[in-house]
């Protein structure tokens, strides 16, 4: 049965369902919304002893935070972790030992320091030669950068280096350092190419500023806007469904009517 009249109501009930689909959209995308009351300033930059401890593991408000530290660089110590991604290329970052003064940090533990990324291998190695030569390295100063937790180890492939890092684990850096007379803090930095003595560590070395993302902050889900989004739903194959049975019923109502008229044609005289 096409008829126009049932055609424009299905255009119709199309367009209210799309309407109420629209609506059901709305709501889940206002269903997840950022949890202000647990949300944490992670850009403005404490002392690190304020955030953490050497004894302590990376809590969740320490985690992507920016720090400060004092402290001077161990010559030496510096090692490379490769298939590290930067700007959406693959490449090696240049990792040094970082021992604490005790103005922002605690005096003596050894901090793992992310400095800055290279394309290649052969890049990080010359890079960390002009560090390791320069004497500046090894002198006290100050840092900027986003403390981060360590990440798990990854298990190398056959035929692989095994001693090839590919993860950033202090403690397992600190199994690599010499004459380690201290705690080590169990997260790193990701040194900063603003604030304190980053910039010019990135300039003597060539090495460019490895990517600082801060967290995302924790959500939660509003489950009002996703009892009323499941009803727009509802409502849209509600609407579809309407159409369905008005035009249905039109439909066995006009077989009827023909049914009817044919029996009375056939029993005729």
């Amino acid at each position: 049965m096409r008829r126009p009249l049932w055609i424009l109501a299905l255009l119709l009930a199309l367009a209210v369902a799309a309407v109420f689909a629209w609506l059901g959209q709305w709501q889940m995308g206002h269903a997840i919304r950022i949890d202000a009351e647990q949300a944490i300033d992670t850009e403005t930059p404490h002392a690190l002893s304020d955030l953490t401890t050497p004894a302590e593991g990376v809590k969740e408000d320490a985690a992507g935070v920016v720090a400060l530290v004092d402290g001077a660089f161990v010559p030496g110590d510096s090692r490379l972790v490769e298939q590290r991604m930067n700007g959406g290329e693959n490449g090696v970052w240049v990792v040094g030992r970082l021992a604490t003064g005790d103005e922002l940090a605690d005096a003596g533990a050894q901090l793992a320091v992310a400095i800055g990324w290279a394309p290649d291998r052969a890049a990080a190695e010359e890079a960390l030669r002009r560090l390791e030569a320069d004497p500046a390295f090894a002198e006290p100063l100050r840092l900027e950068g986003r403390y981060m937790p360590a990440e798990g180890p990854e298990i190398p492939g056959p035929g692989e280096d095994p001693h090839l890092m590919r993860t950033m684990m202090p403690a397992y850096l600190a199994n690599t350092w010499s004459d380690v007379d201290g705690p080590t803090y169990a997260g790193f930095l990701v040194l900063h190419a603003s604030g304190g003595a980053g910039e010019g560590l990135l300039a003597s070395a060539g090495l460019d500023a490895i990517d600082s993302v801060p967290p995302l902050p924790p959500e939660k889900v509003n489950w009002l806007n996703v009892f009323y989004a499941i009803e727009w739903v509802v409502f849209a194959g509600f609407a579809i469904f309407f159409w369905y049975r008005l035009a249905r019923d039109a439909w066995e109502k006009e077989h009827e009517l023909k049914l009817l008229a044919d029996g009375r044609d056939a029993v005729a005289p």
